[in-house]
């Protein structure tokens, strides 16, 4: 949902390009600090610190947004760089869900290891709907839409990292409700894309 509200953001999108272009990085420097951002938070998660790893996930998702400004700043955006960010963004998500597969959690309906599997897939389905309907010429645009794209993703597992240090139960049902709304999105772009 917030991918079709990007117009919103476009003033916070202005003066963070205004801060972060004028330093000597690029923006697939930014994409790369993403990753090992999250690498940094799956350390941490493993060993059970759960406040840092969520302000090392928080640097991720933060370089993650600075550095698609920071190419349109400096009039770099190209399509490697675009390649290269939305490969990142799978291995951040995917990096982090396997930091959860360290987390002692209970069982919710169905052992934790389940859920953060759906979630993966899940994930994965959503943006690959949305690649495969291009690939396919079904869509000459790119489907966006749907309950959770990116911008939920990344609250859902903000969410749940506060959780981990709150109460291991609610945790898991709150993996188990990303896990249920990511599939729902994925059939949601491939009903998008079947009816184009």
């Amino acid at each position: 949902m917030l991918d079709s509200h990007r117009y919103l953001f476009k003033g916070l999108e202005n003066r963070v390009a205004g801060i972060f272009a004028r330093l000597p990085f690029t923006p697939n420097q930014y994409t790369a600090c993403s990753v090992a951002a999250a690498f940094a938070a799956l350390c941490f998660l493993i060993i059970g610190g759960y406040w840092v790893a969520l302000a090392l996930f928080a640097v991720a998702a933060a370089l993650d947004f600075i550095d698609g400004t920071v190419a349109r700043a400096k009039n770099l955006a190209n399509k490697k760089g675009a390649y290269w960010d939305t490969i990142a963004d799978r291995y951040v998500e995917a990096i982090m869900l396997f930091g959860f597969l360290f987390v002692e959690l209970p069982v919710f309906l169905m052992p934790a290891p389940a859920w953060i599997f759906l979630v993966l897939f899940g994930s994965t389905m959503t943006t690959y709907a949305k690649a495969a309907a291009k690939e396919k010429e079904l869509s000459e645009t790119e489907l966006k839409g749907g309950l959770m794209s990116r911008g939920e993703r990344l609250l859902f597992f903000f969410g749940i990292i506060v959780l981990f240090s709150i109460n291991l139960q609610w945790a898991t049902a709150a993996i188990a409700v990303f896990a249920m709304l990511a599939n729902i999105t994925a059939c949601q772009r491939i009903s998008m894309a079947l009816r184009r």
